[in-house]
């Protein structure tokens, strides 16, 4: 019994030591790169990341791109699998949902992210123990294209961490690594560019073991253009700060609604309750009717707030039973296949030799 459990323990060093050491023999790793319209710079990021990473299997999932960015990403080696569903957010619960792998990196498509520093990310992920690890962007602010989306940022971020804690610095970084354990357990429920933001929030509401490397941020070659729209984007983006505020924290949310009708209504009220105390009158009917109005409705919102504070905790519950359901990142041996070998994708869009 004794020398069995010094053989684990044994074996858990070496494992430690190999983590330690970044050997990535030892995991399968898939790289995973959204696309949609890209053909001018997929085939040098597919090529690149096959020459950093020969171990990884790269897929690109094509959405609906009008260009020949498909055929670009196959012909440099990629696995290149077609999304129908418009947006980034229906991109990435499909790539989560069909890919197995120990460690994932994802990364847009559009070669303003190197990727000569994923295993950078992939070193942060293994030797913090963290379940995501972010890139986040120097210089971004200089190379966002239009003074709008530096101020979106900007005012994003700032928000973020006002609402949801300061656990991230860029949310909107698309350049992330990833434990399975993280990918398997995320609900993915956004549609489009606001998917960064519902995995940083998911991160920090269940406290996850997250951190952040600040990476270069290039910018795109001529010719090529970002997707993102100004204000349709950063109006979607503003709604999901406040949807996954009402679900995170629903008092917060519905008590700040309550606060909002609750001095409105007692404006309305403290005139006429100083004139009946002078009077023992109630002169404007009308006026005092829509105060308690006011007061009832702010009341109903603080209730509301209370019955789904607690139906937000139970599924925070739920979400980290999913989580710890799954086993954590390990330092074991899996069966990778080298770059040059043909790869066939099953039904379920993994990967075998």
């Amino acid at each position: 019994m004794n020398r069995a459990i010094d053989n684990a323990t044994a074996a858990n060093e070496r494992r430690e030591k190999r983590m330690q050491q970044g050997n990535l023999e030892d995991f399968a790793i898939a790289i995973l790169i959204p696309c949609y319209n890209e053909e001018k710079t997929i085939g040098d990021v597919v090529s690149r990341f096959r020459a950093t990473l020969p171990s990884a299997s790269v897929y690109v999932y094509d959405n609906n791109s009008s260009d020949l960015t498909a055929l670009k990403a196959r012909s440099s080696g990629a696995i290149v699998i077609r999304e129908p569903r418009q947006g980034k957010g229906n991109v990435v619960r499909r790539m989560f949902a069909d890919i197995e792998a120990d460690i994932y990196v994802m990364v847009d498509g559009d070669g303003t992210y190197a990727p000569e520093d994923a295993p950078q990310l992939i070193n942060a992920l293994l030797t913090g123990h963290c379940d995501m690890v972010v890139g986040t962007r120097r210089g971004v602010t200089d190379d966002a294209g239009r003074t709008g989306h530096a101020f979106g940022n900007r005012l994003f971020n700032g928000l973020y961490k006002r609402l949801f804690g300061r656990d991230f610095t860029d949310i909107f970084s698309g350049y992330r690594a990833f434990t399975r354990r993280f990918v398997k357990s995320f609900p993915a429920v956004s549609g489009g560019f606001e998917i960064e933001t519902e995995m940083s929030v998911h991160a920090s509401q269940l406290k996850l073991p997250v951190s952040e490397i600040a990476l270069d941020y290039g910018r795109r070659p001529e010719g090529s253009s970002s997707k993102l729209s100004t204000y349709k984007d950063g109006a979607r983006i503003l709604w999901m700060f406040a949807m996954l505020a009402k679900e995170t924290q629903p008092m917060r949310f519905f008590g700040m609604i309550a606060s909002v009708f609750a001095a409105a209504g007692l404006i309305l009220m403290t005139p006429i309750l100083v004139e009946y105390a002078a009077t023992g009158l109630v002169p404007r009917m009308p006026t005092w009717v829509l105060s308690l109005g006011l007061l009832m409705f702010a009341t109903m919102m603080v209730v509301t707030g209370l019955v789904l504070d607690s139906v937000s905790r139970g599924r925070a519950e739920l979400k980290r039973v999913a989580y710890l359901g799954l086993p954590a990142l390990r330092g074991r041996s899996v069966a990778i296949r080298s770059s040059n070998q043909p790869t066939i994708v099953s039904i379920h869009g993994r990967a075998t030799s």
